[in-house]
């Protein structure tokens, strides 16, 4: 039987006056689709670990695939508040979900949008808007995850092109993917980003199998083997690796109103079970180490609400730095997590169950925690911006 979807945004200091009509129009509108088409059926493509690829199309027609991508390009041209509360109902539905609505948005239309030619943008970011084209973001190399620094994937010159070998992988929506924006070294040693179709002789995306976590996505690797790459898919207007950290900027303010979207649903599961649930003659929820739970995790929900609203404030005002976005997407997500198994706990044998969606929320967050920069990393970042003094090096 598909779970019948209760939810309740928990607002404890009363942040929806903060938010315009509109920015609660474009939330109330994705959380009903939400309701509708992703709970239903989201335990069940966990449990068999595919991705529901029916709701694609759904989620262009709500607007989540580039949101902030200027109306001329196919894009909604809405606010970085209102793309934070698509990313936040999105992933309190999964975090695989709001992954492949993040990919696309943040890591494909964005750096199209920023970094590639005119005729790049009529190109593709239209199709990529209404889903009619699928894209990907390959950066994470095999044996380069969080140094990206020593990327090994070439782009080197062939007659009136360029040849691209290696690899990338845990990448998602690769599966699927109809372009991906690949970055690799020319031969001075810089970071240049392409376009490569689907269907490029040499190009493969073999997927991920056994995972534990974000088991509704779709991941794979992306493998060139001599893939011809003509100038016209190459992005002109970025070299070096300011180009995929300034995508990573984006997907992570993302990630940090997604994170907090999943730590609601758990702490409103929990909440609801506590009130339900008797034991001992009365609600769980009468019990002191259960309000003890349930009174810190809207704390921390409370805490990262506001971070994350005025972290939107600063990108709206394109003052956001990138340690300011690091620190929400850590915050968000370590806070996430932490709901998480403290949920789970509460919920006791049923919280392992795929009755409730606690414990795929865990495992999700085990997986938000590591990608876009892991949590230690971020931690470094912060520390690095407040001493200046470099602890990567």
């Amino acid at each position: 039987m598909p779970r019948t979807d209760l939810f309740e945004s928990p607002d404890y200091y009363l942040l929806d006056e903060l938010l315009t009509d509109e920015h609660k129009l474009i939330r109330q509108t994705v959380r009903d689709w939400v309701k509708q088409n992703v709970s239903p059926v989201i335990e069940d493509y966990a449990q068999r670990a595919e991705f529901p690829k029916q709701l694609l199309q759904g989620l262009a027609e709500i607007g989540a695939f580039g949101p902030t991508i200027p109306e001329e390009y196919g894009g909604a041209g809405l606010d970085y508040m209102a793309y934070g509360l698509i990313m936040q109902e999105i992933e309190r539905g999964d975090s695989g979900i709001r992954s492949a609505a993040s990919v696309q948005g943040s890591l494909v239309m964005y750096p199209i949008y920023a970094y590639g030619s005119e005729e790049q943008r009529r190109k593709y970011l239209p199709r990529l808007a209404s889903g009619e084209l699928m894209g990907c973001f390959g950066l994470t190399e095999p044996d380069h995850g969080s140094n990206p620094g020593g990327m090994a994937t070439t782009l080197r010159p062939d007659g009136n092109g360029y040849l691209l070998n290696g690899a990338k992988m845990w990448i998602s929506n690769a599966p699927f993917a109809d372009i991906a924006v690949v970055w690799a070294r020319d031969e001075q040693g810089k970071v240049r980003g392409v376009i490569v179709e689907r269907g490029m002789a040499g190009f493969t995306t073999p997927e991920t199998h056994n995972k534990w976590s974000l088991r509704a996505s779709a991941t794979g690797e992306l493998v060139f083997d001599n893939v011809s790459i003509l100038k016209e898919n190459i992005l002109p207007d970025i070299s070096g690796l300011k180009g995929p950290l300034g995508c990573l900027n984006q997907a992570r303010y993302g990630i940090a109103w997604g994170a907090l979207g999943a730590a609601m649903d758990c702490y409103d599961t929990a909440l609801r079970y506590a009130k339900e649930r008797h034991q001992f003659g009365k609600p769980i929820g009468a019990f002191q180490l259960q309000q003890k739970k349930l009174a810190e995790m809207i704390t921390e929900i409370t805490k990262a609400q506001l971070l994350v609203w005025r972290l939107g404030q600063l990108k709206n005002e394109n003052r956001a730095t990138a340690a300011q976005i690091s620190m929400a997407k850590r915050n968000s997500v370590d806070t996430a997590l932490h709901i998480a198994r403290e949920a789970r706990q509460m919920l006791g044998g049923m919280g392992i169950t795929g009755e409730y969606p606690v414990m795929r929320h865990m495992m999700n967050l085990e997986s938000v925690i590591t990608y876009e920069g892991t949590h230690d990393i971020h931690l470094l970042i912060t520390g690095m911006d407040v001493t200046g003094l470099d602890a990567f090096k």
